[in-house]
């Protein structure tokens, strides 16, 4: 599953992609230093939306927090949570958030060469999303936690991968948020407790199945607000990434 992601664009950008949605972003910390991330890791701190009170925050937190118990997760970072069946409230010590990104990866088994045995290495995979025509990437609106980590990297790839500069170059990916949760309290191993998120997973949608069996939730800009908000129904939001919604090309 995801364990790796990117994000380029600039703060500034991020609130002006929110007021399109009609999210007016606060920072209860001070303006973060939002540097641009290639490569965003389990346990790496990163921007996440969150909406406490009437505010909508942004504030960097830890991704993945140490699962707690005895069963197969314990122990083990929390980086991915299945989204089926489950509701996802929002209290005060955690709920629903947004993860601003304008790229994740995944990794496949390589291929050998002929008469060579299987290469230990995996290919990697950077996903992004065509720019918009226009270049305008918003659309104005009409209107208990808990679970297992998802589990192994996924299938061969089999299908075309879409290419072209668009897809590579960080200066032309637009934004778009994955759908997370947050959690204070939580075991941050060595570093104590305190607060982590984790991205939501679903059912692949035709551009990420070739690569895995699982997916991150994209959340439509369309609902963002609706996600933050937490009176949504979460099976009423949470769906597969629609064909085309993406474009793949090999990271570098």
């Amino acid at each position: 599953m995801c364990n790796e992601a990117a994000r380029r664009t600039a703060l500034n950008l991020i609130r002006d992609d929110f007021r399109k949605v009609r999210i007016e972003l606060t920072f209860p910390e001070g303006l973060p230093n939002l540097a641009p991330l290639d490569s965003i890791r389990i346990t790496d701190p990163a921007a996440i939306v969150r909406l406490r009170g009437a505010a909508h925050e942004l504030v960097q937190r830890r991704w993945s927090w140490v699962g707690p118990g005895s069963g197969k997760g314990a122990g083990k970072p929390v980086y991915n949570f299945r989204s089926e069946g489950r509701s996802f409230t929002n209290t005060n010590t955690g709920g629903r958030c947004l993860i601003p990104l304008d790229g994740f990866y995944e990794f496949t088994d390589a291929e050998p060469l002929p008469g060579e045995p299987k290469p230990k290495r995996k290919d990697k995979w950077l996903f992004t999303m065509p720019p918009e025509p226009d270049g305008d990437h918003g659309a104005e609106p009409d209107g208990d936690h808990g679970a297992e980590p998802d589990g192994d990297h996924g299938a061969e790839p089999d299908g075309d991968h879409a290419s072209g500069p668009d897809a590579a170059d960080p200066d032309s990916r637009p934004l778009f948020c994955v759908a997370g949760l947050w959690r204070a309290g939580v075991s941050l191993g060595k570093d104590g407790t305190g607060e982590a998120w984790t991205m939501l997973t679903c059912d692949p949608g035709p551009d990420i199945a070739p690569y895995h069996s699982r997916q991150i939730v994209l959340m439509p800009r369309e609902h963002w607000a609706d996600w933050l908000g937490g009176t949504v129904p979460a099976a009423d939001l949470i769906a597969p990434t629609p064909a085309g919604t993406l474009r793949v090309v090999p990271a570098r």
